[in-house]
């Protein structure tokens, strides 16, 4: 399951869309530890999205968004609907078998089959792997010969990039690996899985965005992040948000303040912003070729980010 989100061409019309079924807002909520019973919030809540609508003039640049292991894909919709306020094509992936709860047409519900098969052992870079497949068939569907989505025409091919969150993330690198088409990568506080081969992205540009603590800093615990610094060949950053904890990188800090669940030291509105700012400066700079100083050094107004240079 793939949903699109699109600059419109007009604004105000069309429906708004829900941010999630509700079939699956109760498997959400028992995975985020709030209670099922309160569904009914959540199947009710409205994105600022619209569906129906015709994309605005012109080729956008596509950006793919992987959600973290056990996450559906609406779980990076702040993400979603500020990329495609800036003018990307979003598609963001559902993997199946992965997330908690996907709902598909016809009423099947899709649960996390993988997450038994990792308990048992499997790798994660398994899971990478098949990511990576994933979005180049996602690729294969929106840009080919006979595409899957009416308005194809509106995503530019020859500017692609994909993010992600946790382990949608560090698919990231062997999605680039497979797939020259992508052409930009952002890993959102995911430990890495695999190796670049010698040859490395060619050339490609990378951003890692992480908590400031004791994972993600240079030597940090999650060693896998040094580890993939000096074989990435192209322009790159190591950015950690101060405050920030793993679920900041999603939905999760808007939907813990509206159910009352515990709260992390980044407040809301700061952890929406940082990460817009930061993955939207990126894709903005390598996809568009727009100037970004914000990914140049610490600025005061986001006094929470941090440059590392190992």
């Amino acid at each position: 399951m793939v949903t699109l989100t699109y600059p419109a061409a007009r604004s105000g019309v069309g429906r708004p869309t829900a941010y999630a079924t509700a079939a699956e807002a109760p498997a959400l909520l028992k995975a985020f530890g709030a209670d099922p019973a309160r569904a009914g919030d959540v199947d009710a809540t409205r994105t600022h999205a619209r569906a129906g609508v015709r994309p605005a003039p012109g080729a956008h640049p596509l950006v793919v968004l992987s959600p973290g292991f056990g996450a559906p894909r609406y779980t990076l919709t702040t993400l979603a609907e500020d990329l495609a306020s800036r003018g990307y094509v979003v598609a963001s992936v559902d993997h199946a078998y992965e997330s908690v709860g996907t709902g598909f047409p016809g009423g099947r519900l899709l649960t996390c089959v993988a997450c038994t098969a990792m308990e048992n052992g499997t790798p994660g870079s398994r899971v990478t792997e098949t990511r990576a497949a994933d979005v180049s068939f996602l690729l294969d569907r929106l840009t080919g010969t006979h595409p899957a989505w009416h308005y194809s025409r509106s995503i530019d091919e020859r500017r692609i990039g994909m993010a992600g969150h946790s382990i949608g993330g560090a698919a990231a690198i062997p999605a680039m690996v497979r797939d020259g088409r992508i052409g930009a990568g952002v890993n959102m506080d995911g430990a890495f899985w695999d190796v670049l081969p010698p040859q490395g992205l060619g050339g490609r540009p990378f951003l890692m965005l992480g908590t400031d603590d004791a994972t993600h800093q240079p030597g940090g615990k999650d060693r896998t992040w040094d580890a993939m610094w000096p074989a990435l060949d192209g322009w790159k950053r190591w950015l950690t948000v101060v405050g920030a904890e793993h679920m900041t990188f999603s939905d999760e800090p808007v939907l813990a303040a509206h159910f009352g669940l515990p709260g992390q030291p980044l407040p809301v509105r700061r952890a929406v912003s940082v990460v817009r700012t930061y993955v939207g400066a990126f894709f903005d700079q390598e996809l568009r070729g727009r100037a970004r100083p914000v990914l140049d050094g610490p600025t005061a107004a986001n006094p929470e980010v941090r440059f590392n240079n190992p």
